[in-house]
């Protein structure tokens, strides 16, 4: 069952998408999470992940031919070879809608899902940590670190997490993780995530214990 954090218009694209492809495609990052798993925030985006593929291909046409067929309009706003990035609106809200080729097999095996009933694959928390760890030392949004802090509340294992990063990112380290994220400014920005004053302090603090385990070498408490 899906949660309270998805639009109804992220419902309507996964529910259009389920089950049209072989292979079939993985939701993960913020609506795996907003959807599925943790339900803590309210994303805009849907991040479709067809692993074990080299490229794209001819995946990012038929993704718009079947969502146009379903009344939506979409527009692409990056396109790449493992990467495709489109715009997909029903007239009253838009979702920004990320396909990806990732070569690499998944770290676990994804866990079954649904939308009004039809199955779809969900990553899982573990291989959605990992995920976050290489985004945060690859951009260093908020957000990522807003979900690393309620994924390892949710008690998982981060030392764990930063031994399988280098699957995923060949360049990732704790040590370098460390020094990017101290350039990072918490608390001047989760006014912009909603944030209340408590919330972004205690994010804050989150954020400085981080730094610290990852330079020490061990999980935060």
């Amino acid at each position: 069952m899906l949660g309270d954090k998805l639009t109804p218009l992220q419902r309507r694209i996964l529910r259009t998408l389920a089950g049209r492809f072989t292979p079939p495609w993985t939701l993960t990052g913020g609506a795996a999470l907003a959807g599925f798993h943790l339900k803590h925030r309210p994303t805009r985006d849907l991040d479709l992940f067809w692993r074990g593929q080299p490229v794209l291909g001819a995946l990012p046409r038929e993704v718009e031919e079947i969502l146009r067929s379903a009344g939506l309009e979409v527009a692409t706003i990056q396109a790449g070879m493992t990467f495709h990035q489109l715009r997909v609106t029903d007239g009253l809200d838009v979702c920004v809608v990320d396909l990806v080729a990732e070569r690499a097999a998944p770290l676990e095996r994804p866990v079954q899902g649904e939308v009004d009933g039809l199955p779809l694959l969900i990553d899982s928390p573990h291989e959605i940590l990992v995920n976050k760890l290489c985004a945060l030392l690859g951009r260093g949004e908020l957000r990522d670190l807003l979900d690393l802090k309620v994924l390892l509340e949710s008690g998982l294992d981060l030392e764990r997490a930063l031994a399988a990063a280098p699957q995923k990112d060949g360049g990732f380290s704790a040590l370098t993780l460390a020094w990017v994220l101290r350039d990072l400014r918490p608390a001047s920005v989760a006014k912009q995530y909603g944030l209340s004053d408590p919330e972004a302090a205690e994010l804050a603090t989150f954020h400085g214990q981080l730094i610290q385990r990852l330079l020490a070498g061990s999980a935060p408490e």
